[in-house]
């Protein structure tokens, strides 16, 4: 009798053992689970966060609409200002000065456009996507999904701004800095660019444009600041 309440003790002990290790397995497959999920998540949130800051969506210029404060002007298409050719991808903002003093933005856009009346001996071929003017003015010469002849070897990916300016240092009036800073925080939204899209034609080949920001490179970094705030407050 004693013996098979012996075995019986036994058997009841190594179930409850056996259930204890069930428990612990399943405990711990839970555990592993969700270890896994964790990491899973972890992992996908740095490369969400990686794409976001390092591999920005591109977005098709074509796809853009300029806003009501821009004048548009399109330039006739020709050779030597406005080609036609297709600018498929926007990865920056090259600023320029027009290097003309005193004049308008609707004399710089004149000028571009006069350019299609060559006959191609010591041809001219420049031109600019967007021209602010004295007063703060913008008038839009190319539309963004064509490029423009400003920047060298950045024509086939960035968009051009030409300022005027009213003395030879090049330095632009407050109206025309406030509309740059304008028109390049919403061409950064629009075109989902980082803060570091923005260059000067200097940037791209060594040439003195815009003159007053080369030669006043904490001033540069101001703009870039400004433009980086106006961003942040209006969008």
């Amino acid at each position: 009798m004693i013996s098979d309440e012996k075995d019986l003790y036994d058997t009841r002990r190594q179930a409850r053992k056996k259930a204890r290790m069930r428990r612990l397995k399943r405990r711990r497959a839970l555990l592993i689970c969700a270890m896994a999920l964790v990491l899973l998540l972890l992992i996908w949130g740095a490369v969400s966060l990686a794409r976001m800051l390092f591999f920005r969506r591109p977005v098709d210029p074509a796809s853009v609409a300029v806003p009501d404060w821009v004048d548009v002007q399109l330039l006739d298409v020709n050779p030597y200002s406005r080609p036609g050719t297709p600018l498929t991808e926007i990865k920056g903002i090259v600023v320029h000065y027009t290097a003309n003093p005193g004049t308008t933005a609707q004399q710089n856009r004149n000028y571009f456009n006069s350019l299609a009346k060559q006959n191609g001996e010591s041809a001219t071929s420049v031109s600019s996507h967007f021209i602010i003017g004295l007063d703060g003015e913008v008038i839009q010469c190319i539309p963004l999904d064509e490029i423009s002849y400003a920047s060298n070897d950045r024509n086939g990916d960035t968009v051009s701004i030409e300022c005027c300016h009213p003395e030879a240092d090049g330095k632009f009036t407050d109206a025309t800095y406030q509309s740059l800073v304008r028109l390049c925080a919403w061409l950064e939204e629009e075109l989902n660019l980082s803060e570091a899209s923005i260059i000067r034609h200097y940037d791209v080949n060594g040439k003195l444009c815009p003159l007053y920001y080369v030669e006043n490179e904490s001033l540069w970094n101001t703009f870039k600041n400004d433009v980086k705030a106006y961003r942040k407050k209006n969008f």
